[in-house]
């Protein structure tokens, strides 16, 4: 993903799934190249690189 995308998505209201290795999450915040995330399947967070995040449904249809 890119940073744009990323403050369209929190920006808006819309339902997106967004993966970071193919596990779901939520984007928390971003600051500069980096978003927190939390991951849908537990209570864990994580920084990492926006680069690394991904829309099931632009790459895996």
């Amino acid at each position: 993903m890119n940073i744009d995308r990323i403050k369209y998505v929190l920006d808006n209201k819309e339902k997106v799934d967004i993966y970071y290795n193919e596990r779901p999450v939520w984007i928390q915040g971003v600051n500069n190249y980096v978003a927190k995330v939390g991951f849908i399947d537990n209570f864990e967070e994580r920084d990492v690189f926006i680069d690394d995040l991904y829309e099931r449904n632009l790459y895996n249809k």
